[in-house]
Parts: C-alpha cells; structure tokens; sequence
C-alpha cells in the first residue's frame, strides 16, 4: 500500500471521528487507530498511528482452474494441515485439471496458517488456497 493511500485513510479517520480503521489487500494489512481519552479540555485531535503487521503472510493461488485435492487420493494422508511448517518446494495440495493431477508446491517457507478451499471443492485460476506465515 502506498503511503498516499495511507495518508489518506488517515484522513478518513479524522473526519469521520472513528477511532480505528484496519484495511486489508491482498496479503498486506494497515491498522490505523487513534486512542480515546477522556478529556476535561478541549485539544487538538491526536495523531493517528500506522502499524503494520510484523509477519508477513504469503497466499498460494491456483495456477490453474481444476478440482482441489488435500492428499494424493482418498483416505491418505494430507499433504499439509493448519499448523503444519512447510519449505518451498514441497508439495501442498493438489489439482486435478482435465484428468491430470497437477502437485502444487510451497512458493515461500512457513507455517500453514489457512486452508481456503475444501477438499474436492472446484476452484479456478488464481483462486487463494491457502496462507502460510
């Protein structure tokens, strides 16, 4: 998010009198608060705050429009579960795209923060399956 974005939305959040506004895209996150204290005198409005969030979190997208498989085939093991540490490479999930069974591999390192499409759902192309952090 660039910082006239964010300048912005600290505008918004002044004139409307909110206290706190949080603005997700895609894998980056903006949490803008201002704190309420109760006051006897009247003051200036205080400066807003930006925070970030510290870790980031990576989404896997479908490369391709298919049918989602969590293990190699019914009954086995998944791949990965939430919670699980991964590496890139490994293999995540599978989809299946015109017969053929197509592995999905980790594109970052981490932990398996959450699964977004169900086992033996549809998806299509570019579609998030999963966030790992």
């Amino acid at each position: 998010m660039d910082l006239r974005k964010i300048k912005k939305l600290i505008e918004l959040l002044e004139e409307s009198g909110i206290t706190e506004l949080e603005v997700r895209n895609g894998e980056e996150s903006v949490r803008i608060a201002r704190p309420m204290a109760p006051s006897l005198t009247p003051a200036a409005a205080p400066e807003p705050t930006v925070a970030r969030s510290a870790v980031a979190t990576s989404t896997l997208h479908a490369p391709m429009a298919g049918t989602f498989y969590v293990a190699p085939e019914p009954g086995a093991q998944p791949f990965t579960q939430v919670g699980s540490a991964v590496n890139v490479g490994e293999t995540l999930c599978i989809i299946e795209s015109m017969k053929m069974m197509n592995a999905i591999a980790a594109e970052t390192a981490g932990v398996v923060v959450e699964i977004l499409v169900g086992d033996g759902e549809p998806v299509a192309t570019g579609q998030a399956l999963l966030r790992i952090q």
